[in-house]
């Protein structure tokens, strides 16, 4: 007779890695390491980065690619302060920013760009509106 195994319907491995393809692989990873405290522990064609037990790879790609407008990823800082003081200092930099501070109900944030264009948030859930404090 047959074993009959319960086939998976979802995945509950732990999210490890974010890969996305970059041009300049090496701006990108400056950018990454200086202000977001990304460390580089391997560099080539591609560049792994690690930040807190979780991998971004960048990979070295030979032409450009064009992102979905509202793509990004983020980055959770534990103060409002924090949050206003990092866009400030984007902000003297040179930084691409898309956003100024604002806030929403799930907190303040802001969004900037990397040197290529990907879209990054930096938010808070320190001043979050109550019904999203059962959430989170």
């Amino acid at each position: 007779m047959q074993e009959i195994h319960a086939m998976k319907t979802q995945c509950n491995g732990t999210l490890n890695h974010l890969s996305f393809p970059t041009t300049n692989p090496a701006a990108t990873a400056a950018f990454m390491e200086k202000y977001f405290g990304c460390e580089i522990v391997a560099a080539g064609e591609s560049i792994l980065l690690k930040r807190d037990g979780f991998d971004i790879v960048l990979d070295g790609v030979s032409d450009a690619t064009s992102w979905p407008a509202d793509f990004h990823f983020g980055f959770e800082m534990p103060t409002l302060q924090e949050v206003q003081e990092l866009y400030q200092t984007f902000k003297n930099a040179g930084v691409h920013m898309e956003t100024e501070v604002f806030n929403n109900s799930r907190g303040s944030r802001f969004f900037c760009r990397t040197p290529e264009g990907v879209m990054i948030e930096v938010n808070t859930r320190e001043d979050k509106q109550d019904s999203w404090r059962k959430l989170f």
